[in-house]
């Protein structure tokens, strides 16, 4: 009876343990196992992604490029206007970023500062693979705050001219007639419209001997960016991170080896023309020159004495006929641009020319 037991026992554990195991596989054809395949491709170090950003010489180099710039500069970015909700978009780190990220500035800034990284990159902030990478915050084609029907796109300039763009409509299109009222000293597109300039539209394109261009087909809006002039390789002080245009970069587009940007005397031209439409605004009126009175220190008498100096022009207000008035618009847009026609030579030459002949009209 033991020795039945102990055959029933050992069939059973016999049965448990084959059960365990799958089906043996066939032998190969000369019954032999296969050899080991080779080993793969090694990844990337993920060390390599991180230095991308984070190399000592990388960072630094970035750092030093912009505290060159005048966006880091407190003065520009934040003392005058950084704070207001209205303007804190483009004055202010706090502004942009929840601009970027809402689509508006809803209440004052109450400790606005000035640009760094994260103003217009996004920085990550896990080690996930999907949040590496650093992207700009606003990368989208805009749509201009003088009429939002027009829409530019700038690629990788895109963040760039959410800024740099005037903030009102020409005067025949924002108060159609004969005549305009100025009703401010602060009159005018505003400050850095140079996207405005680069795509050609949204000065006063007054009738004249000249034909303007269809907006966007601008030599340095298709063939170049704000980006491919401004962010070139840096040298010199100029490119990178500085955002100071690259003559390098002019001259290898161009062909040529100029020492400095007047190329074919077109800055030249256009400031002769600013001038001319400047002086004509100051004799009839529509413009005066601020002027600062200072007391300072006379070093060889010790005394103190009157300095007196200029504080810039502005517009007198007043109601003026409408050519004048959009004459001041251009001269003082184009004056903002600061690229004396670099940024789009045919549109501006197309604007001054106009400009001048209806300021030379007769009345």
């Amino acid at each position: 009876m033991k020795k039945t037991l102990f055959i029933l026992f050992a069939c059973c554990a016999t049965i448990m343990f084959m059960s365990c195991e799958g089906p043996m596989g066939l032998p190969g054809a000369d019954g032999l196992d296969g050899l080991d395949g080779s080993d793969g491709t090694p990844g990337v170090d993920g060390n390599v992604t991180c230095l991308t950003c984070h190399s000592t010489g990388t960072i630094q180099d970035i750092k030093e490029q912009f505290q060159q710039s005048v966006h880091r500069s407190g003065h520009v970015a934040v003392d005058y206007a950084g704070a207001r909700a209205s303007c804190a978009r483009c004055h202010s780190s706090e502004g942009f970023i929840e601009f970027a990220t809402n689509g508006s500035v809803e209440e004052n800034i109450s400790s606005p500062s000035a640009w760094e990284c994260k103003t217009c990159h996004t920085i990550h902030e896990t080690f996930e693979e999907t949040n590496f990478a650093s992207i700009l915050r606003l990368a989208d084609p805009i749509s201009f705050i003088f009429d939002a029907t027009v829409i530019a796109d700038f690629g990788n300039s895109n963040l760039c001219a959410n800024c740099h763009q005037q903030r009102r409509a020409e005067p025949n299109t924002a108060s159609p007639g004969t005549n305009f009222e100025i009703t401010s000293t602060h009159y005018g597109p505003h400050s850095g419209l140079q996207s405005n300039v680069l795509y050609g539209a949204g000065l006063a394109e007054i009738a004249g001997s000249m034909s303007y261009q269809t907006a966007g087909s601008g030599d340095h809006m298709t063939t170049a960016s704000c980006t491919g002039c401004h962010m070139a390789p840096y040298g010199n002080g100029q490119g990178g991170h500085t955002w100071n245009p690259a003559l390098d970069a002019c001259n290898s587009c161009h062909g040529a080896s100029e020492t400095n940007f007047d190329y074919g005397g077109v800055q030249t031209t256009v400031q002769a023309q600013l001038d001319e439409i400047r002086d004509t605004l100051l004799a009839r009126g529509v413009v005066a020159e601020g002027i600062d009175t200072l007391w300072v220190l006379d070093e060889e008498t010790g005394l103190h004495v009157q300095e007196i100096t200029s504080d810039g022009y502005h517009p007198v207000p007043g109601t003026y006929p409408m050519e004048d008035v959009q004459a001041f618009f251009n001269w003082t847009g184009l004056e903002d641009d600061r690229s004396l026609g670099v940024h789009n030579p045919k549109y501006v030459k197309a604007i001054l020319t106009n400009t001048l002949e209806a300021l030379k009209a007769p009345k």
